[in-house]
């Protein structure tokens, strides 16, 4: 994995949807980024302590299942779940996207992954874009219940 501090940035949730478009095994991660990631090459489980055989992101590729629906709306709905993590995780937090190899399963069923190339930065109006393009689906998704959002 090569770290850069100058990663380029998406602005835009079309300009990351783009990205999700043209490359498969895309995750987002939210941390202090590629350069602090370097060193530890692995996530640790924050409730045991163990070290896991990867780093914990969450793919970005659009499943099947999802169809010919909009690929922003895919993306923004996976931004959307992991949002607060910035806030629960302190200073310096923000997301990024990288491409690797699925070493295992987080506690969470989260891919742990290896061989990591960084690829960007989200910009954090991305992330405002993705939760008002969530929330604006309203009545037709359901209840999106989440606390702290």
């Amino acid at each position: 994995m090569s770290a850069s501090d100058d990663l380029r940035v998406v602005h835009s949730l079309a300009g990351l949807a783009a990205l999700v478009k043209r490359y498969q095994g895309l995750y987002v991660r939210w941390s202090r980024g590629p350069q602090t990631d370097l060193g530890a090459t692995s996530s640790t489980d924050e409730l045991t302590g163990v070290r896991m055989p990867g780093l914990s992101a969450n793919p970005l590729d659009v499943e099947e299942w999802w169809q010919d629906r909009s690929v922003d709306l895919w993306v923004a709905r996976r931004l959307y779940d992991y949002a607060h993590l910035p806030h629960d995780k302190g200073p310096g937090v923000r997301p990024w996207v990288l491409r690797g190899r699925v070493r295992g399963r987080g506690p969470d069923n989260e891919p742990l992954v290896g061989d990591v190339e960084p690829m960007c930065w989200i910009d954090d109006g991305v992330i405002e874009e993705a939760r008002a393009l969530v929330l604006g689906q309203g009545a037709r998704w359901g209840t999106l219940r989440r606390s702290g959002r």
